[in-house]
């Protein structure tokens, strides 16, 4: 018996020393634990917002959308209702109107089956512009559109270009209301070179020349432009070796010679209001002669130009006995060299003249069509914005007696 109580003794004191021995824990050790394993899921979750922003966004738009489906889902039940209403009232209003004619009928009853459409694409509609609203920060679109605005400053470009055409002269300003009487000579050799004389935007007077090819014609078309028409009257030069050209008067003739030529080619090329010498340096200083052509003239109620090709002309002294009156040239010619600066160099000589006798009568050409008459548009604008007046020769103050 006493054996069997140590048995039972042992085994109760190994279960007691086979129990694990307890350990307290200090509660601030509990406490700093936590702490520190807060900190560090804090930690984490900064990193991960940091580094992901795209995350946080994509987060925004999940909610967002949510948000929307749970609007959109009583929107669309309402717009079922509306679309039903619509349909039924519509339908209401088609029955009615049975009596109007078969187009409206057609173009009322299409719209019905709409609503049921509109419905369905409501939401694969509403949600795009939440995300072009979240996707505003990228305005890569908007610039390619302003960098296609600068292309129109090209145009302001080619006005620059075109401006300097309008050339500054710096012409004197016109004084004693100068007159400009612009005539050009030898007419009636080329119809293409005519053209751009007639196309000149004032007044001018152009002499014919007689018995050519397109004498006739030349005198027609100047006419009819509104010019003033001149017969540029060949006469013999001093050098016996120039040849005027046909209808011309030479030293030799009669008086009746000389006045049957000038009727033909008056006749020819008229009706004129006047004419002057082609060439005639031997004629214009032989009084007894002149007196003739001068006599012819007044008969014919016409004028005569002295175009001064020599300076010991007898043209002042026969008018004066006579007392006819008379014109003649008492400006420099402008193309006796084809360039625009000698044309400029004289027309500026020109002004001078205009501005002290108040009107200058100049000569030009026709066969410098391929200069002149661009040149005189060039400086037309500024001339006239000078004051300067622009006239024929029977309608400017320059008249001798």
């Amino acid at each position: 018996m006493p054996q069997k109580k140590r048995t039972t003794s042992t085994k109760t004191t190994k279960k007691r020393r086979s129990k694990k021995p307890k350990v307290y824990i200090p509660a601030y050790k509990i406490i700093i634990l936590c702490a520190s394993i807060i900190t560090i899921c804090m930690a984490l979750l900064l990193v991960t917002t940091v580094k992901s922003p795209e995350s946080s966004e994509i987060s925004q738009r999940f909610e967002n959308e949510k948000k929307n489906e749970q609007i959109q889902e009583p929107v669309k039940i309402a717009d079922n209702k509306k679309s039903e209403k619509k349909a039924e009232t519509k339908k209401e209003e088609v029955k009615p109107k049975k009596t109007e004619t078969s187009p409206v009928k057609k173009e009322e009853t299409k719209p019905a089956p709409k609503p049921a459409t509109t419905t369905v694409t409501t939401p694969a509609s509403t949600p795009k512009p939440v995300e072009k609203k979240n996707e505003e920060p990228k305005p890569v679109e908007t610039k390619p559109a302003e960098q296609k605005t600068v292309t129109p400053k090209t145009e302001p470009a080619k006005k620059q270009e075109s401006a300097p055409a309008k050339k500054s002269y710096n012409f004197p300003q016109a004084k004693n209301g100068a007159q400009l009487v612009f005539v050009f000579d030898d007419g009636g050799q080329n119809l293409n070179h005519l053209k751009p004389f007639l196309e000149l935007p004032f007044p001018i007077t152009i002499a014919v020349l007689p018995r050519l090819t397109y004498s006739a014609e030349s005198a027609r078309r100047i006419r009819a432009s509104g010019k003033e028409l001149m017969l540029h009257q060949p006469m013999q030069a001093v050098n016996n070796n120039t040849n005027p050209g046909p209808g011309a008067i030479k030293p030799e003739m009669t008086e009746s010679e000389i006045i049957s030529t000038l009727f033909y080619n008056i006749n020819e090329i008229g009706p004129i209001a006047g004419f002057n010498n082609h060439e005639g340096s031997a004629i214009t200083a032989n009084a007894e002669q002149m007196e003739v052509v001068m006599r012819v003239a007044s008969e014919n109620g016409v004028f005569f130009l002295d175009s001064r090709t020599n300076k010991d002309t007898q043209v002042p002294y026969v008018a004066k006995e006579m007392g006819y009156s008379y014109y003649e040239r008492n400006g420099n010619f402008l193309d006796n060299e084809k360039t625009k600066e000698n044309a400029l160099k004289e027309l500026r000589l020109n002004l001078d003249i205009a501005n002290k006798t108040g009107s200058v009568i100049m000569i030009g050409h026709i066969w410098s069509a391929d200069f002149l008459p661009e040149f005189l548009m060039e400086v037309y604008p500024e001339l006239k914005e000078k004051g300067y007046t622009f006239t024929t020769v029977t309608k400017s103050k320059a008249k001798k007696y």
